[in-house]
């Protein structure tokens, strides 16, 4: 959530991060509900204090037996009583107004944020490792899943409907091997802290990280009015909801292997073909909470821990910078890694790593004390990052370790949470 505040001193400044994302202007109705609320406010403020002045001249003027001063003081308090009962009725829907303005609003873009509309307009940063080379005809994650018998989207269909896979046999063990070789990676080497948190919340936890109230269509919701999970970064970035921290507990690192359940509203038509784009899937996440002037840095910290993963598989990837059109509503900067699909014959994100400032603090109330007793605090920044999408990285070992027969080597990293094996033989082979 934004500042209402920086809001009413710079409006000019909200409009013009909105038109970089383009989106209309709306400081205008902002400041507006902002300055009747306060003038609401400040006539309340004086209804009571006349209200509270002629009760205690009531009193004296019975006291003094001038009955007629009293009546008419009686008449004054009465009508206050009904002013105070209408100026309280229409701060709380100024107020409601103003923060349903406040809490759709999408977070400002770092100044070094490239302009643009959508993926098209993103910068690319760097790329790393060259593509492999095959002189075969190369095979989608579909076919080399299914012809390894491990990777079933019928009997998902039968249980679930669209968008869900069974893995079985050693495509679940890779799976899983992934998400332990991650975690391993980033509480052994990165000092992030290993977190086993709830996969259902409450809606403060969805709303604290942006995705209630505008984003609700993403989620499932259950029938007791708990959310699922999209990504571990709701609960983890919750660990600090309504919380006071000391500056020397800052930064808080964890680390986190979930599954995650999008709805994927509006997706309609893309990547229904094989394990892209799923209603469920597993994903290691990464949430840093920091003091704002570490935040920079560490969300290059971050993404070094994100590519660390995909080095040390030896998997082709690029780093890109999001436009300031194509980036989520919480975040100020994002970058995302995309991995080589030699399938698709084109890089896909495998990673997103989003410093979102005090965005979601504000709307948490999650602070930090500067200096130890200080009774000033300020608002944490949180940061949060796939490191890396599960399923995802699935995918990009099975088309990038593809042998001619179908079968496909497990990269060196990998090998001994797969108990040593070091190829998966095609079905029959």
């Amino acid at each position: 959530m934004l500042d209402i505040k920086w809001i009413r001193d710079d409006p000019a400044a909200l409009d013009r991060a909105r038109a970089r994302r383009g989106l209309p202007p709306v400081a205008d109705r902002i400041v507006r509900l902002d300055t009747e609320r306060r003038e609401v406010q400040t006539r309340l403020q004086e209804l009571q204090a006349a209200r509270n002045t002629a009760s205690k001249e009531i009193g004296a003027a019975m006291k003094a037996g001038d009955k007629d001063r009293a009546e008419a003081l009686k008449a004054q308090v009465a009508q206050a009583k009904d002013e105070i009962q209408a100026a309280e009725e229409r701060e709380r829907a100024l107020a409601a107004d103003l923060l349903g303005e406040l809490e759709t609003q999408p977070n400002i873009p770092d100044d070094d944020v490239p302009d643009g509309r959508d993926e098209a307009d993103n910068v690319e940063i760097r790329k790393v490792g060259d593509p492999r080379r095959f002189d075969f005809q190369v095979r989608d994650h579909v076919a080399l899943g299914e012809g390894l018998g491990g990777m079933d989207f019928e009997t998902a269909a039968r249980l679930s409907g669209s968008r869900f896979v069974v893995l079985k046999g050693a495509l679940a063990r890779m799976e899983r091997a992934l998400a332990q070789f991650m975690l391993d990676l980033h509480t052994g080497e990165h000092g992030y802290t290993e977190v086993v948190p709830p996969y259902l919340v409450r809606d403060d936890a969805a709303y604290g990280t942006g995705q209630l109230p505008k984003f609700s269509e993403d989620l499932f919701r259950t029938t007791n009015d708990f959310w699922l999970i999209p990504t571990a970064e709701m609960p983890l970035t919750n660990l600090v909801r309504d919380s006071i921290l000391e500056a020397a507990d800052l930064p808080l690192r964890f680390t986190a292997d979930t599954p995650c359940f999008r709805s994927e509203a509006g997706a309609a038509g893309k990547d229904t073909r094989g394990m892209i784009r799923q209603h469920q899937f597993r994903k290691v996440e990464m949430v840093s909470l920091v003091q704002p002037e570490q935040s920079a840095a560490e969300l290059q910290r971050m993404l070094g821990c994100a590519e660390t993963v995909l080095q040390r598989l030896d998997l082709p990837y690029r780093v890109v910078m999001l436009c300031s059109g194509d980036m989520g509503a919480s975040a100020r900067k994002t970058y995302d890694i995309e991995v080589w699909l030699p399938g698709q014959d084109r890089y896909r994100e495998i990673s997103s790593c989003s410093n979102c400032g005090d965005f979601q603090a504000r709307r948490m109330a999650a602070r930090y004390r500067p200096e130890p007793e200080a009774r000033h605090t300020a608002f944490l920044h949180s940061l949060n990052g796939s490191g890396l999408a599960v399923g995802r990285t699935l995918i990009a070992i099975l088309e990038n370790y593809q042998d001619a027969d179908g079968g496909v080597a497990v990269p060196a990293a990998l090998q001994p949470y797969m108990g040593g094996l070091q190829r998966l033989a095609p079905a029959g082979g």
